[in-house]
């Protein structure tokens, strides 16, 4: 079997992907070390766990489904603390899933965003969570549009703003695919577009969301709201959607276009790699694929 295409995120000074394995990562957020399950850690960690413990300050315990606690392993663990990326500072917390309220694999993306939009571009993050993708494109002076389902995330996004002391971003709570689909029928266009749709999960009004369902619509309606020389960023993480999928649906719907459909990676201090799912790009038509 060919192995998939890559594009690898780098841990940043105030971030580190320091090992996996077993089922777990361990990670430095600035100097909180946390361990965190993950399914993609199939293999054994470079260091043993008993390791991992002595160093970290906290470890998140599955307890039902998807959710848990989180359990301190030092005295005086956090329950919030603050995250650098380059000049933007990002809030983390505790909650009772896995998150922290940050994806650091996305930096690769963030730093996309800062190569190829400029000030006054209009800017769209669906499913944007807890906001970083939009606190990158307002800094830049961008006219940035975040839309999220979970009020939530959309609280937990202006709380990121305004620490960043950041003004205007425009807040749409309201289904994803569903804000797209009118943005299409006004004649909207957007010079980037970012989304990180869920494997599955609930609309603003409770309606069940699966990816391998709205794909095909998100894709193409994406097409359509994207300018000219635009640029498209989409991460995926359900097993239903491969990259050969996303592979055809891309060429359908952007046939002259130059795209990265690879799957998203990164490698530990310890020298495993862990995938954090595929990604597609589409690029701004005056530039070349990128090599990574």
């Amino acid at each position: 079997m060919a192995k998939n295409k890559q594009i690898s995120s780098t841990s940043w000074e105030d971030y580190e992907l320091m090992d996996a394995g077993g089922g777990k990562k361990l990670e430095r957020w600035g100097k909180i070390i946390t361990i965190r399950p993950e399914v993609n850690a199939y293999f054994r960690s470079g260091l043993p766990f008993e390791e991992w413990n002595k160093i970290a300050h906290l470890e998140f315990i599955v307890k039902k489904g998807q959710q848990g606690i989180w359990k301190n392993l030092q005295k005086n663990a956090p329950n919030t603390w603050n995250l650098h990326y380059e000049k933007l500072v990002f809030e983390l917390k505790q909650t009772s899933y896995k998150h922290l309220g940050l994806f650091p694999e996305q930096r690769t993306n963030w730093d996309f965003i800062k190569r190829h939009l400029h000030r006054d571009d209009k800017f769209l993050n669906l499913f944007g969570y807890s906001g970083a993708a939009s606190c990158v494109a307002r800094y830049i002076g961008a006219d940035t549009y975040h839309v999220d389902s979970s009020k939530t995330a959309l609280n937990a996004a202006k709380a990121n703003m305004e620490l960043n002391k950041l003004l205007n971003i425009r807040w749409v709570f309201e289904d994803a695919a569903k804000f797209l689909a009118k943005e299409v029928q006004r004649g909207h266009q957007f010079q980037g577009i970012q989304m990180d749709p869920p494997a599955w999960g609930n609309g603003a009004k409770g309606e069940k969301w699966r990816l391998e369902d709205q794909i095909d619509d998100l894709m193409s309606n994406a097409s359509r709201a994207l300018s000219p020389n635009g640029f498209l960023i989409m991460n995926t993480y359900s097993p239903s959607v491969d990259l050969s999928l996303i592979n055809d649906l891309s060429t359908l719907y952007f046939p002259d276009r130059k795209k990265e459909v690879v799957e998203l990676v990164m490698s530990t201090t310890t020298k495993k790699t862990l995938s954090f799912g595929n990604l597609l790009r589409v690029l701004p038509s005056t530039i070349s694929q990128e090599t990574h």
